[in-house]
């Protein structure tokens, strides 16, 4: 696969928030935590100096490690050369072209039949400045994954799994809840890792489980409606959502959803935050 292009500066410095995990018994507690990969495919972002990528090498059946560092990418190349089911990837995983690495292969089996491969593990080490953009960009190919265990600063981790209501309940959390069942499995010390960082970091599982469908909110509409109503968080539902919409259309949606329109979108479920997108949906368009 050819090297994807990135702007952004090597990952491995610090200072952009890499730090190596280097007890390997934390290394075995998060590979545990995928579950059986012994006839799984396992694609690990940002695997660093591979104490994971270590113990991934004897456990799965093929395993994908992206790392954006050149200088690491080339000593993991070494480390790995004889392992036939490991390789490494110089790219930026934003960049990464999930479809052609993921996707249906035709020209396997008989004429015309596309074979599906099986979802895909994903485990990662996850710097801060970034965890919300690999997520994002995780859960737009979503239908390729099965089980996500990452690495994540504390607060961060408080974010993805918070609920409703909560002062940390926003955009991440809602869009990782519509996409997945998110677990808190344990926490890091500063020391797990080199060089240790100045926060504690949290292991998350995320089990894919998309709920589009269910809430009646199938496509991407859901998510560009999820980023008006966090735009701004001191904002109400009302002031984040007048820009979009027509302000009668936007009434009548809030009171079908039973959704006061001083509310700010914090304190809303996932269903309420569907109902108020089907019924906006539901509205006839304006010449």
């Amino acid at each position: 696969m050819p090297r994807a292009a990135s702007a952004r500066r090597p990952q491995s410095k610090p200072k952009l928030g890499q730090h190596f995990l280097a007890r390997e018994d934390l290394a075995e507690r998060v590979v545990d935590a995928l579950g059986d990969t012994s006839s799984s495919t396992v694609l690990e972002i940002g695997p660093g100096k591979g104490i994971v990528t270590s113990l991934l090498a004897r456990r799965t059946r093929r395993l994908i490690a992206v790392e954006l560092d050149r200088v690491l990418a080339a000593q993991l190349r070494l480390k790995f050369g004889m392992a036939r089911n490991v390789e490494i990837i110089e790219a930026d995983i934003l960049a990464v072209d999930m479809d052609s690495l993921f996707g249906p292969k035709p020209g396997l089996g008989r004429p015309g039949i596309e074979i599906k491969p099986e979802p895909v593990k994903v485990v990662g080490n996850l710097p801060y400045y970034i965890t919300s953009d690999i997520l994002l960009r995780l859960f737009e190919f979503a239908k390729y994954f099965e089980t996500i265990v990452i690495m994540v600063q504390r607060e961060v981790a408080e974010r993805i799994g918070a609920e409703p209501g909560g002062r940390d309940y926003g955009m991440l959390s809602a869009t990782a809840q519509l996409f997945a069942r998110v677990e808190k499995l344990f926490t890091l010390p500063p020391e797990a890792f080199v060089p240790p960082p100045k926060v504690y970091s949290t292991v998350l599982r995320l089990t894919i489980a998309p709920r589009q469908e269910q809430l009646g909110v199938s496509g991407d509409g859901f998510i560009d409606f999820l980023r008006q109503s966090f735009a701004q968080k001191r904002k109400t539902l009302w002031n984040n959502l007048k820009p979009h919409y027509q302000e009668g259309d936007l009434k009548r949606a809030l009171a079908d959803a039973k959704v006061k329109a001083t509310a700010r979108a914090e304190t809303l479920n996932l269903e309420q935050s569907a109902a108020i997108y089907r019924a906006l949906r539901a509205m006839p368009e304006r010449s």
